[in-house]
């Protein structure tokens, strides 16, 4: 027998089931190897051993005086505006995230998806609107029993409460007199060469596609045989307004390739010496960010990509470590904390409501006072950016400026003179933007009609799969009154019940538990105050205090929170199917229910998410708004008041809550574009690009290692 055999045990039973020999145990030395344990072993490290030993490539050295992050590019999209630009430069490109490509005939009529509850009957005067019998200036009765009236009625509560605690008085019969001078108000012509800010109207083009602002200057897009769409749709692909998925794929890389040559002269040769860092959400689909880095390493043809949530991006561009984001964009608001550079993932939750529900929630209620501008349709691009511009300047969230107040506007259409429009409102300015402090008139389910998800279970990228994936604890804590409770624990039953005095150290998920039962259930939204305030007026006087903002804020939410959550939670849990086929394998859909939130309690939940009362204080003294929304006036004030209103019952030793403002002369709109352009002009980057035989070997697998902190 050769040397280093070892000798095989003989079998001495006559009986064996078959011929193969076993073989023996496997070498212990061997189980002890360093294989793969080191860094210098990685795929990452032989990579880049193997670059060394190559010969340099022919690639332009850089002068001396070319800034660092000239060679890369940083590419945030959005539902409405794509912001792209060198990460050396101060400020990026923003450009309308919109095409228009030549359609065959016949071209589809654009539509608009209403995603605010309309009122049955648009023809009810607002003069007639009951006074209420008891004088009380700030009291509110619905104009009738219709179900828009009565939940604008409950927001309008929120408001006079709001104004009752500072002492502001309300201007009686406001509405009547907007709506009479409102009705009686008739256009003045101003000629064309009269107005200098005339737009210059696409009648003919003469390319196969136009984007960005070119787009919004087509004459006739339909006439003229242009299909306009927008790709992107809040946190993933447009799929409603889109047949397939590669359609939307080719639309991406056209307007991103459009944009780098018109603004750098770049084509598809010069990709290749360019990196790229893409912004991704902080609550992402994997199916929508494999596609978008096909897009950019094998379509394109980039050197490497690298990505960054927005949250992280965000902090990055104000400079802070820890934070609380809160990202109000056009469709979707976002909410995530960020400890030390990295986003936890428990505390990110997405909800369905933006910029666009306040501009959308502004026309209905200027059409109640007779909106001077008869006709308007929001599915016109044209007559969306009347009131878009109507929403910047007046809308606001300080109840110091509610007044009726006199306003212009001017609206300018192809083949029709400019017209300039006079408009008297009062509280509706405020009105709007309150919805998405108070998000009744919004209708969820309507705005996910003709939407489909682009990934599939089928399809596995070889990760081992996390339940922040799909559901995080944030939205498990906002959902927690939807659920099933679970029948081993009796004491699950006392936790619906209020709390018996306001300031006593409650534990944080009971008081947060009560506060969803009342805002994420509208069907629960009562404008009548329950028999059972006694006890929740008697902790506000206590916490009249220190807190004095709290108290009005905290009178109005408990006082509704107080209500039994038992019947809605049988009418909710009825209809759930006993099969579950919702993420996380949940008995209901919880993405879609914390979606519901009011932006208050998102922060707060997110928050508590993250720990316990130590963190909770921590973020909620470090909240930081980015985000289009984020210009409205008086946001930060509204968001301290109303978190403090929520936070002070609920946490010991609670100090006051602090809105962190944006690094001077830097536009929250592009704080988390400026963020990833910080990321891109570290030294530390190096170790974090992924290059397209990375992607091809490893996939998502690849970018999970890389990126590490992506969550």
């Amino acid at each position: 027998m050769p040397r280093g055999i070892p000798n095989a045990k003989r079998d001495d039973s006559g009986m064996r089931y078959t011929s193969m020999h076993v073989p023996l145990a496997s070498n212990p030395k061997q189980l002890g190897a360093s294989y793969l344990k080191s860094e210098s072993q990685t795929l990452w490290a032989r990579n880049a051993a193997k670059k060394q030993k190559l010969p340099a490539e022919d690639v332009p050295a850089p002068s001396p005086d070319q800034r660092r992050g000239s060679h890369v590019i940083v590419i945030h999209p959005g539902s409405r505006w794509l912001r792209i630009g060198k990460a050396s430069e101060v400020t990026p490109v923003s450009l309308p995230n919109v095409i228009a490509r030549k359609h065959k005939p016949p071209v589809p009529e654009p539509t608009f998806v209403e995603g605010i509850m309309r009122a049955r009957s648009r023809t009810t005067p607002p003069s007639s609107t009951p006074q209420p019998p008891n004088g009380d200036e700030y009291a509110v009765a619905p104009a009738s029993d219709d179900p828009f009236e009565e939940k604008l009625a409950s927001i309008t509560v929120s408001l006079r409460e709001r104004m009752r605690f500072y002492k502001l008085r309300v201007t009686q019969n406001a509405t009547s007199i907007a709506s009479t001078f409102n009705e009686q108000f008739r256009p003045e012509i101003i000629p064309e060469a009269n107005d200098p800010f005339r737009v210059e109207w696409i009648h003919e083009p003469d390319k196969e596609y136009l984007i960005g602002e070119q787009v919004l200057r087509i004459s006739d897009p339909r006439k003229l045989g242009y299909s306009v769409r927008w790709p992107i749709h809040g946190h993933n692909f447009n799929t409603r307004d889109y047949p397939s998925v590669q359609m939307i794929l080719d639309d991406i890389e056209t307007i991103i390739s459009t944009a780098l040559f018109e603004k750098y002269k770049l084509t598809r040769g010069d990709y290749k010496n360019y990196s790229v860092v893409l912004v991704i959400p902080d609550f992402y689909d994997r199916a929508y960010v494999r596609e978008f880095v096909n897009i950019l390493l094998r379509s394109m043809g980039f050197k490497q990509i690298c990505l960054q949530q927005e949250s992280l991006a965000a902090t990055y561009g104000a400079g802070i470590s820890n934070a609380c984001v809160v990202d109000v964009g056009a469709v979707c608001a976002s909410v995530a904390c960020v400890d030390e550079g990295l986003v936890i993932p428990d505390s990110r939750i997405s909800l369905n409501m933006g910029g666009n529900d306040i501009t959308e929630f502004l026309y209905v209620l200027l059409e109640r006072i007779n909106f001077p501008y008869r006709g308007a349709n929001l599915a016109l691009w044209h007559d969306w950016l009347v009131i878009e511009d109507l929403k910047a300047r007046l809308c606001t969230l300080a109840e110091g400026d509610v007044a009726l107040n006199l306003y212009d506007f001017v609206v300018r259409r192809y083949g029709k003179p400019t017209e300039k429009y006079g408009l008297r409102a009062y509280d509706e300015i405020i009105l709007a933007p309150m919805c998405i402090f108070e998000p009744r008139v919004i209708e969820f389910d309507r705005k996910r009609i003709g939407s489909r998800s682009i990934s599939s279970s089928d399809v596995t990228e070889e990760i081992i799969e996390h339940p922040a994936d799909h559901v995080t604890q944030a939205m498990i804590i906002s959902t927690q009154h939807l659920l099933p409770p679970p029948p081993p624990q009796p004491s699950q039953a006392t936790v619906p019940a209020a709390p018996p005095e306001g300031r006593s150290p409650l534990p944080s998920e009971t008081g947060a538990k009560l506060e969803q039962q009342e805002i994420s259930l509208p069907s629960t939204a009562n404008p009548t105050p329950p028999p059972t305030t006694l006890p929740v007026g008697e902790s506000v006087e206590v916490s009249n205090g220190p807190v004095e903002v709290a108290d009005m804020e905290g009178e109005e939410k408990t006082t509704q929170t107080t209500q039994p959550p038992q019947s809605a939670q049988q009418v909710r849990l009825g209809s759930v199917p006993s099969s579950s086929s919702y993420p996380g394998g949940l008995p209901i859909d919880v993405c879609f229910e914390a979606s519901k939130l009011p932006l208050d309690v998102a922060i707060f939940n997110s928050a508590r998410a993250c720990g316990g009362d130590d963190r909770i204080r921590k973020y909620l003294q470090a909240v930081l708004v980015v985000g289009g929304s984020a210009h409205i006036p008086g946001m930060a004030h509204a968001l301290e008041s109303r978190l403090q209103a929520i936070a002070t019952p609920l946490v010991p030793n609670m100090e006051k809550v602090q809105i962190i403002p944006p690094p001077k002369d830097v536009d929250p709109k592009v704080l988390a574009w400026k963020g990833a352009a910080v990321l891109a002009k570290m030294d530390s980057v190096a170790d974090l690009w992924l290059t397209c035989t990375d992607w091809d070997m490893l996939g998502m697998r690849g970018l999970k290692e890389r990126c590490f902190y992506l969550c």
